[in-house]
This record gives structure tokens, sequence and C-alpha cells, in this order.
């Protein structure tokens, strides 16, 4: 069987905190998915895996527990275990610039990335430890914000006993994803003591690499993804999305193209022969095989299926993303 990880990074927005919104605002756009249109954040996510019987993976970042306190990061992971799903790491190393009292002696950086090997355990060890103090099991995967890690990061989440890392994005290899593996590495590998699960994809045209994230691929590219990987019996298949994605990017209004891929994402995986949906307690149990039967490859691309999204992304963005104009 396939493993499908569905996860969702699940974090507050450190430009809403920058430009002055007030965390209450932050956290009903950034974690609830508030808009005019209802509510379409992590509650509405799980009621669609939960719909279909399927299992959430939620890369929670506790670090604006150094800013706004604690119980902002109970208030985040107090439901996801209460129905049932995943709590692992997810790192925003940009809320330092705002703390009162850095872990880190004031040192700042973007990405996990940009710290040493000894900062980057002290780091992952103090959201770990938020996690847990906010009613987490304790984690055993992690994934950098903005996919912003490099090897050290990987060595300092096995340091302090993580054993998943799912931060290897293709679509930021050589920029803000500096770990050193080949763009086309598919299966899960052990790299410096622990599993890296590389976020997975398809080639939308010749050599290029397109992230299986909701709002980057098509229903029909990701059903189709899936269907490829199942047929291959690849090991793994790891799918992104935020807390944030269904609403539009100025947060106003649903995005019901987005929307409605998430809604498929779910039907697919439940659905389709081959593919089951997993965590990483599943993997850690050994429920999950973690090598595919055979050397998996990529979809390959369909002028079709790549111009039919160009084509649903502009019709989306015309409906749900200009800023309408007041009568």
């Amino acid at each position: 069987m396939t493993q499908a990880l569905i996860t969702v990074d699940t974090e507050l927005s450190a430009l809403f905190h920058q430009r002055g919104i007030d965390v209450r605002d932050n956290f009903a756009s950034s974690i609830l998915g508030r808009c005019s249109g209802g509510e379409f954040g992590i509650g509405w996510q799980m009621d669609e895996m939960d719909r279909h019987g399927l299992t959430g993976v939620f890369f929670v970042d506790p670090m604006p527990a150094l800013v706004y306190g604690e119980q902002i990061v109970a208030d985040i992971v107090g439901p996801i275990i209460a129905r049932g799903h995943e709590v692992q790491v997810h790192i925003h190393s940009e809320w330092l610039e705002w703390a009162p009292d850095s872990p880190v002696e004031g040192r700042q950086g973007r990405n996990i990335g940009d710290f040493s090997l000894e900062d980057q355990i002290i780091l992952l060890r103090l959201a770990r430890d938020l996690l847990q103090r906010a009613g987490a099991p304790a984690p055993v995967a992690i994934r950098a914000g903005n996919f912003g890690a490099n090897d050290n990061t990987l060595r300092a989440a096995a340091q302090i006993g993580l054993r998943f890392d799912s931060s290897f994005n293709a679509a930021f290899a050589g920029t803000a994803c500096a770990i050193a593996l080949d763009s086309g590495q598919i299966d899960p590998v052990e790299r410096h003591g622990l599993m890296e699960l590389p976020v997975s994809g398809l080639h939308d045209r010749p050599g290029s690499f397109r992230a299986a994230q909701i709002c980057a691929v098509s229903s029909r590219e990701m059903h189709a993804a899936l269907d490829h990987a199942a047929r291959q019996r690849q090991a793994c298949f790891m799918i992104v999305t935020h807390s944030f994605e269904m609403l539009s990017r100025d947060r106003q209004r649903p995005n019901r193209s987005v929307i409605g891929r998430f809604e498929a994402m779910c039907r697919a995986i439940a659905t389709i022969e081959g593919v089951r949906s997993c965590g990483f307690v599943g993997l850690e149990s050994g429920s999950g095989g973690m090598r595919s039967a055979t050397r998996p490859t990529l979809l390959p691309p369909d002028r079709f299926r790549t111009m039919q999204r160009v084509l649903e992304q502009a019709l989306g963005t015309w409906l749900y993303e200009r800023r309408l104009l007041p009568a």
C-alpha cells in the first residue's frame, strides 16, 4: 500500500504580527480560517478528513508562544488531539525577532537552517517541549517553516529524539531548502540519524517538479499522481497544505477552487485502490512500509492536464483572488 500523508502546516502569521494585527484576529484567520463566508481552517479540514476516515498530520508551529504565551499553542493543539489527529513539530524562527526572552542569546534568522547546529538543537528542543506542554503526545516528526532546513536540522532533530523529517521539497531545493539531497529523491531515505520523507509531486512539464500542494496542483493532477504512486507501489505520498490555504490570499473570502481540491483529494485517498491514509505514528509503529516495491518515478507530464490546471488557476484567481471594488 502507498501511505498517503495529508500534512497541514499550522501556523500563526508572523506578517500579521508585524503589521500590528491583534492576536485574536491572527488566530481566527490563520488557524480557524475565518472569513466572510464561514470558517475553513483546521476545523473544516478535520471535518473533511473525518468524513472520509482519513488521518491528518498537523505540523504546529509553537514559536508564537515566545510572544503571546503558551496558551495560544494549547488552543491550537487541543482540538486536533481531541479529534484523533496528529500534532508534529513545525518551526518558524522568524518569531525570535519579537521574543522578549531569546533562547539563543538574541540570534535571529528567517529559517531554522540559518542557525548553527547548537542553536538548532536548542530551538527544536524548545519547540518540541512547547507542544508537549500544550497537550500533544511526544512528537516524532518535524517540518521546517518555509522548508528552510539544512543537514544540521536533521542532525539536530535526531539529537532530540525525533524520527522523521519532511522538510525536503524539490520545489525549494537550492533556495530555502538546503538539505543536500538529489531533487529526484522520491522514496524515504535515512539521513543523519532519522528518516527523511520528501514532499511528493509530479512533472507538470519536462524536467519541472511541481509539489503535491493543494493550492499548486489541480484535482486531476493530484488524483493522477496518487494513482501513479499506487500503481508503482510507492511507499509514501506526502501532501502539503496550510491551515489558511482554503482562503483567498487577502484572507477575506473562501477560495472555492482550493476548497474543491481539498475535498477531491480526500475522496481520492479514500477510493484509489492501493492507497491508504497514514500519519507518522502509523509509520513509527511499523504499519507502513518505508521502501517502494520498485524504484518509483514521478508522474510524467501531460500537456492537456497541465493546461487544464493553468486555466483553472486563472479562473480561480479571477473569481476569488481579485479585490472586489465597492458598489
